[in-house]
This record gives C-alpha cells, structure tokens and sequence, in this order.
C-alpha cells in the first residue's frame, strides 16, 4: 500500500508506525472473511480492511466524521484479522493510532463522554465496583431477568496458601476480578503451590492499564502502567520469577508494556522487562505440568472450551489450554467458529450492546452444540458475559484445574 502521510503525523512515533503497518498491507481481504462485525453487518467499512482505509486516509489529511468514529469504534480489536493476515499487518496498533487521532479531530458527544468517564472510574475503583457489585448481588432477586443475568451470586474463593517456598511469582492485581470473581485467583495460587511455587499479591496499579488505553484516556494508562511497575520492581529485583496475570485480556497488556512505554526515558527499560517476565497463567501450568500431572484426578467430564481473542489471536497462544484440559481427561466438546470473539471485548458489551449480544447468542449456541455439562474460558470479560447468556456454568479454567487436585 502506497501512502503520503500528513505533516501532523508523518514524522511522530506513532506516524513513522502507522506507515510501516500500512505499507504492509496488500488489500488481499482475507481478513473481511474472518471478520466479526463483518459478518453481522456485512459493510466493507466494519471489517479491517475497510477500517484500514478509512485510517489511511484521516492520516492522509482528510478531515474524519462521526462515521467515520462509528465504524472504527464498532470494532472490537480481536484481532482475529491479524491471525489471518498472511502479510502480518499489526492492525492491533493501527486502529489504536487511527481511533486516537479521529476522537482528538472529531470529539465526542456530551453523553458519549461521560459514558466513558462513569465506566472509567466504576471499573478502575475497586472499592466502588466491589460496593455496587455487592448492592447488586443483595437486590438481585428483585432485578428483572435480563439485569439478575449480569449479577452473578459469589463463589466462595476459598483459603489462600501459606506455604513459603523457594520459588516465587507476582500475581497482577486487577480492577473488576477480585470483586466478580476472587476464586479464580485463589485458585491459581492454590495450583501453582501444589508446583512448589509461592504466588504473591502485590497492590498495585489496581488495573493493567487495557482499559484506559481502549477508551482513549492515554495519561490514564500511562498511569496505571507506571504504578504496576513502580510496585512491581523491588519484587523482580528480589528474584520473583514472573508476573502471572490470570485474565488473558491482561496478559496481553502487560506483555506488551515494553511497546506501549518504548519511548518514556524513565520507563522503557523497566517496561522491557516487567513485558519479559509476563505470563499467562496456562503458560506457567504448562510448564510445570510434569510435575502438576500426578497431582491431578483425571476426569471424563463433557466440557467446552472458549478461547479469547486475547489468548489466541493477542498473545497466539492457541490450543494450550485445551492441550491441558485434555491431559486432565476432560472431553472437549466440538465448538463451531471458536476463532470468533465472543462480543466481550472489554467494555464493548456496553458501547455496541446490540453487535455483542448478536455475538454473545452466536458463541452460546455453538459452545452448547456439543451438549457439555459446563464451559469454560480464560478470561473474566468473557465469563462474565457469557455467563450472562446461559444456564450452563462457566468457569476459568484454572478453576477446573484446581477442583481435580488431589
């Protein structure tokens, strides 16, 4: 692709990126083909390749419009179109470059903005999430049905390990999981003990720093990435092996801080680093199965598994999970389209409801194809939303694994 970037961008970081992913792309559209607002909406425009024209040319001069916000917010970066693409076109980083550039021409609606700023400050205040969560759950009985799908009762996290052992590994302490779900890291830590590994809780950033990033507000997630760090690094100085993060929307994040903070003096070096030793929580039990192996009861359970966009198409970190779950004798139920996104995606299920739950009723309905006795996936957006939809449980994977320890 041939492109003559504008004198606002040309020569920035982000401009001299941005060129270099559009001057790979070679219009072939096997990304449109794998698309999933593509396949709902069936617009050119609200699948990437359009999307990568519309960016083309706002960075290019022309003066962008609220269409052109429309479409480029309607996708849902799964970056499905990048695990198609075989001209490796990073369309990830290029829709993040484009959508800054169009809110900072274009703006947003006095209602549109505060949308963001309340689900900005509900989700990254734990305290105030952990508090409405609670009032939810005590008022769910009396809820409509389509709001009590939303609130989902507790499940009790069980005991923490205390167990000290050799080996160490920090745990990324997220914004909304310890509220909606505490037992999926309580859980991780009570399997990597029984590997001989110590799991710790670090109060951080309270926040990868995903979701500022996604909804524009840079300074934010600049931030929280910061804090991360800054609580992070005496730890890693003091040998920690890892920092395992159990949400796979996360991992992806944290393992690519090294990029997202390349060009800040103070940080970039200890962002390279903190990115290095990030790891999602199968790519820990992966390697220590040999000895987590024994320690398992197997079971003949029908299950089906969902793997996140994050996991597969972000982090490329397809069938590790289903690798294990099959090692634990679970059965796999087949499952049609697994490459497509669920309709998560971070806050997306609140700013396009109707394509996520378009989404959301298409995944139900080929997890349960299978007739499996429950589900199970790898990050909390996705459980919770798809919790949201169906009767069947839907759980974290590492808290199936944690169930058949012996």
């Amino acid at each position: 692709m041939q492109t003559n970037l504008a004198d606002f961008i040309k020569d920035t970081p982000e401009g001299i990126e941005a060129d270099a992913i559009l001057r790979s792309c070679v219009h072939c559209g096997f990304c449109t083909a794998t698309c999933p607002t593509y396949q709902i909406l069936g617009d050119e425009l609200d699948g990437p390749r359009g999307r990568i024209y519309l960016i083309k040319q706002v960075l290019e001069g022309v003066e962008p419009t609220a269409k052109t916000q429309q479409h480029l917010d309607r996708c849902l970066t799964c970056r499905n179109c990048e695990s198609t693409c075989p001209s490796g076109v990073e369309y990830g980083r290029l829709v993040d470059i484009g959508r800054s550039v169009v809110e900072r021409k274009v703006g947003r609606t006095a209602v549109e903005m505060l949308k963001r700023r309340v689900l900005r400050r509900g989700l990254l205040s734990k305290k105030s999430f952990a508090a409405a969560l609670a009032l939810g759950r005590a008022a769910r009985p009396l809820l409509p049905a389509s709001l009590k799908a939303k609130i989902q009762p507790r499940r009790a996290p069980g005991d923490w390990p205390t167990t000290l052992h050799g080996r160490a590994m920090l745990l990324l302490d997220n914004c909304v999981q310890d509220a909606l779900a505490p037992s999926i890291d309580t859980a991780a830590a009570r399997v990597l003990d029984a590997a001989g590994i110590t799991l710790k809780r670090v109060s951080a950033g309270g926040c990868c720093g995903a979701l500022s990033h996604h909804l524009n507000a840079h300074d934010e997630a600049v931030e929280k990435v910061r804090a991360n760090i800054d609580a992070w690094w005496p730890h890693v100085a003091s040998g920690a092996e890892a920092i395992v993060v159990t949400a796979s929307g996360c991992s992806v994040m944290v393992k690519d801080y090294g990029h997202f903070m390349k060009h800040d003096p103070t940080y970039a070096a200890k962002a390279a680093k903190i990115a290095a030793l990030a790891r999602d929580v199968s790519e820990v039990i992966a390697a220590e199965w040999l000895t987590l192996k024994s320690k398992v009861k197997s079971s003949s359970e029908k299950i089906a598994y969902h793997p996140p966009c994050t996991m597969q198409h972000g982090m490329k970190l397809k069938g590790g999970v289903e690798a294990l779950l099959k090692d634990m004798g679970f059965a796999l139920s087949p499952v049609a389209d697994s490459h497509l996104c669920c309709g998560s995606a971070g806050t997306y299920s609140v700013l396009q409801p109707a394509i996520s739950t378009e989404l959301k009723s298409r995944k139900l309905k080929s997890l349960a194809a299978g007739a499996p006795t429950q589900i199970a996936t790898a990050n909390i957006g996705c459980m919770t939303h798809l919790q949201s939809g169906t009767s069947l449980q839907v759980k974290h994977w590492i808290e199936l694994l944690d169930e058949r320890l012996k």
